[in-house]
């Protein structure tokens, strides 16, 4: 990383400093779920572990008070950043009443929260794709200036969602930034046997827009991609591909045995370019994060994760009732 970076695309020190505290706070979020579901108080863990760089970075570069996101499973970096909380996100892991994404109906990772602009996650992957082209060819229809953002996964690139979502986007020049979190791994199978062609992004000039790969471990590049794809949704001229490319450290999810596909090695060798530690080295480097300040925050952090756990583990369940409500029109 070169000096001084964040000031060339525009960023202050105290932006950068709030992009590596939700990028932190979804981890600390993320580690303690995973202590929780060990412990047999939550039933379910997919984890964000080596993607928050790519979900902050790209959260960071939109209008997070006009713009649309449609995040995959994975994306606690971008709810965060979008305007959930701690406490939220741990309604949700425990299924309680207060969940804001389903009123502990659905799995973890099924974000939506209306008044965010987080459009309602589905569980089969990539149907988020299609609904953030109709978002966007609703806002050029009633010609308002926002993008919609959506993320999925480089297996969900293989999904026939992605490619009539992509299509249709790039016939109509509709402002929706496709981001691929590429880690790797689509559950079991690496990417090499996912896809005929090299990388992703090769895809995005058989729909008529530009593809870029990039370092899903930088979110200073992530933000630069975005951004420029944002804006150019906003001139009129049409999505952009955008693959970032980072590694899963933690198994698919909870349910998931990764010793099963992939080498210790290869994990432990992922786990030296992670972005929590290579972005704090560049804070440092630039004189914005002293250690006073990293153990500041992360105190600060600490105590928000277990206020939220305190919180949503002593939360109300939804009355058994409420199971019957929102099925039929009331």
């Amino acid at each position: 990383m070169t000096n001084n970076r964040h000031e060339k695309l525009g960023l202050t020190d105290e932006q950068v400093l709030d992009m590596f505290r939700t990028m932190l706070l979804a981890r600390k979020i993320d580690e303690r779920m995973w202590l929780l579901n060990r412990a047999g108080k939550i039933p379910f863990v997919i984890s964000c572990q080596g993607q928050e760089a790519a979900q902050v970075g790209a959260a960071f570069a939109l209008d997070r008070e006009q713009d649309y996101v449609l995040p995959y499973y994975r994306d606690m970096g971008v709810v965060l950043a979008f305007g959930m909380t701690a406490k939220d996100l741990m309604l949700s892991g425990f299924a309680k009443a207060e969940d804001p994404n389903s009123a502990g109906r659905q799995m973890p990772g099924h974000f939506g929260q209306k008044k965010n602009r987080i459009v309602t996650g589905s569980s089969p992957v990539t149907t988020q794709v299609p609904h953030a082209v109709g978002i966007a060819l609703a806002g050029k229809m009633e010609k308002k200036n926002f993008v919609s953002l959506v993320t999925f996964g480089e297996g969900s690139s293989n999904q026939g969602d992605f490619h009539e979502g992509a299509n249709f986007a790039g016939v109509h020049k509709l402002p929706v930034v496709f981001l691929v979190e590429n880690n790797k791994y689509a559950i079991s199978v690496p990417a090499n046997k996912q896809l005929a062609c090299e990388k992703v992004s090769d895809r995005a000039q058989g729909y008529g827009m530009p593809g870029i790969t990039i370092d899903g471990n930088d979110p200073l590049a992530v933000y630069e991609a975005v951004r420029e794809a944002a804006n150019r949704g906003r001139r009129g001229e049409g999505p952009s591909l955008i693959e970032a490319v980072s590694y899963r450290l933690t198994a698919h999810s909870s349910d998931d045995d990764d010793r099963t596909y992939r080498e210790k090695e290869e994990v432990e060798a992922a786990r030296e370019k992670d972005s929590i530690h290579t972005f704090a080295t560049y804070l440092r480097e630039m004189g914005i994060l002293s250690e006073e300040k990293e153990n500041q925050l992360t105190k600060e952090i600490n105590h928000l994760v277990n206020e939220a756990t305190d919180y949503a583990e002593n939360a109300a369940y939804a009355a058994p009732e409420d199971a019957l409500k929102y099925v039929y029109r009331e």
